[in-house]
């Protein structure tokens, strides 16, 4: 195997030698390095890469210098998709500061970083680093805590590599008809005649498994283990990991019960740029994994697969019940179950689903659909972000999205990107009405919302981003909804609820049953952003603490 190849691109000769030696130095081993000394020799450069077929891990350009920074970086764009690209930039320039904030609009660019300027340069350094762990998770072989075997249109093959994915267990799928497939069978002593068939690092095998008991031969704790708590968190979203930090921080005994994947919706998201603190963006995944080792270093307890079904009041504790039969007991309790991905309602994709149709899903499901013509439905920022991220593997992405504008849907960053790239198309007015295809989507049937005539279309693939429904039917009638489920909190229950308790009004965050508060995606009139998740998750902490003071 060649070794992956890293480019460097400077007319300053010195600083072109610092960047060579830092490369070398650290990096030499494991990858080519390849310095250019003008952007027509860079060019030529990528140029030679392509055709060799080499793969290209990061490319870093000068910017300020006479070399053409951008161009050069959108031309590595075309030709070496899925590299990482960088802009080298020395403190206070101005003009390098607008070349780094319009190619990071226009999608020409990932990160950038300060000019070394001594070796070692450990700031350089830990940019390159970044650069290049973000592109190793894509593009080389990593260690597969989970081998999946089965078919690869099948709706249960694709929810556990969602599953998987978004709980970052890492993992390989091996499509039954492969060779390799069969010999993990055979070395398993497993017959085939079920599928899915997780076959797990240590030997172990699962055929045909669920969710609860993959969690349990993971090591992840499915049920409660202690008699009471002083906080249950429903829900492993954003706003759900962020209160369960900031409680167990604050000495109070928590659990979170989630049902499916730690990150919520958010965990599916590619990038997320406009996070506070991340400047050149977070995965949604990754900033689930980071809050959960955050939660669980402070001593939050996990409790997966287990989903509630039910809440009652028993003195002052509050009971959730879990599908398994069990209770979790505490004294307070924090609602942060988010959303669903509203469906289409089209029998022929629902039919489809896993087998090119996806709610959601467009991280794990991105590297297969390379060379494919693939669809999104959506006008938010989840479904510009999977667009985006998708036209990294796709060969081309076509955004559908019923109203005339996205300006009133989606972040103004997201939408020069989109815009800016060239192989997403974007039709407004335009909604799906049918799906078509055997054991896979074939094809999609798209009509005019003006003019009602219907096309029909070649789709490989059909990822469905249409807003939201709240987890909320599982919920007593106690707790107040509004007319779309929603939950009622504080002001917006409209002074003291019928049935309250207390002599006091409900808190900002605290729901129409005292002591139960809800926060993030599912609570009325809240901010679909990760941001105010994490807020709303945070503060409601403060809260439980005045609500338990009361007790």
């Amino acid at each position: 195997m060649t070794q992956p190849v890293l480019v460097a691109c400077s007319d300053d000769a010195e600083l072109l030698a610092l960047v060579e030696l830092e490369f070398r130095k650290r990096y030499g081993a494991d990858y080519e390095i390849v310095c250019e000394r003008s952007a027509e020799a860079g060019d030529a450069a990528v140029v030679r890469l392509h055709d060799e077929g080499r793969q290209v891990a990061v490319v870093v350009v000068d910017q300020v210098s006479g070399t053409d920074g951008p161009g050069l970086l959108a031309r590595v764009g075309e030709l070496h998709p899925r590299a990482q690209r960088g802009l080298l930039i020395p403190w206070g320039e101005f003009a390098a500061a607008e070349a780094v904030r319009r190619g990071t609009a226009l999608g020409q660019l990932e990160f950038w970083a300060l000019k070394p300027w001594r070796s070692p340069d450990e700031d350089f350094l830990s940019v390159i680093g970044e650069a290049l762990r973000q592109w190793t998770r894509t593009n080389l072989p990593q260690f597969e805590v989970v081998r999946v075997v089965g078919e690869r249109w099948a709706a249960r093959s694709h929810e556990i590599r969602d599953l998987l994915g978004r709980n970052n267990v890492p993992h390989g799928f091996y499509p039954v008809s492969s060779d390799r497939a069969q010999d993990l069978l055979a070395e398993a002593g497993v017959s085939g005649e079920r599928f899915p068939v997780l076959v797990l690092f240590d030997g172990r095998t699962l055929v045909d498994p669920t969710n609860a008991e993959i969690g349990q031969a993971l090591g992840v704790r499915t049920g409660p283990d202690h008699a009471s708590y002083d906080v249950v968190v429903v829900g492993g979203g954003p706003s759900g990991l962020a209160a369960s930090v900031h409680a167990t921080s604050e000495g109070l005994r928590t659990a979170l019960l989630e049902r499916e994947a730690i990150g919520g919706q958010a965990g599916t998201t590619s990038l997320i740029r406009n996070y506070l603190g991340f400047p050149r963006g977070v995965s949604g995944g990754e900033l689930a994994r980071l809050a959960y080792e955050q939660a669980w270093l402070f001593g939050a307890e996990f409790i997966y697969g287990n989903e509630a079904t039910g809440l009652r009041i028993d003195g002052s504790d509050r009971i959730v019940t879990v599908r398994d039969g069990s209770q979790v007991t505490a004294r307070a309790v924090v609602l942060a179950m988010g959303v669903s991905y509203r469906r289409l309602g089209i029998p022929a994709l629902e039919a489809l689903t896993g087998a090119g149709v996806f709610y959601g899903a467009a991280v794990t499901e991105a590297e297969a659909m390379a060379g494919a013509r693939v669809f999104v439905v959506g006008g938010g920022n989840s479904a510009g972000q999977a667009a985006v991220h998708l036209a990294r593997f796709a060969r081309q992405v076509t955004l559908l999205v019923r109203g005339r504008s996205l300006a009133d849907s989606m972040s103004d960053y997201l939408i020069r990107e989109l815009r800016n790239e060239p192989n997403v198309d974007i039709r407004y007015r335009t909604e799906v009405v049918d799906g078509h295809g055997e054991a896979r989507l074939e094809q999609l049937t798209l009509r005019d919302r003006d003019t009602g005539r219907t096309q029909t279309v070649a789709a490989s693939a059909l990822f469905v981003l249409i807003g939201a429904a709240p987890r909320t039917d599982w919920l007593p009638q106690e707790i107040a909804r509004d007319r779309w489920g929603y939950l009622l909190t504080g002001d917006d229950l409209g002074g003291t609820p019928g049935g309250w308790a207390l002599e006091r009004p409900p808190l900002p965050l605290e729901t129409s049953l005292p002591g139960v508060f809800a926060v993030g995606d599912v609570r009325h009139a809240s901010v679909k952003r990760v941001a105010s998740a994490v807020g709303e998750g945070s503060v409601s902490v403060r809260m439980v603490h005045d609500y338990l003071a009361e007790q």
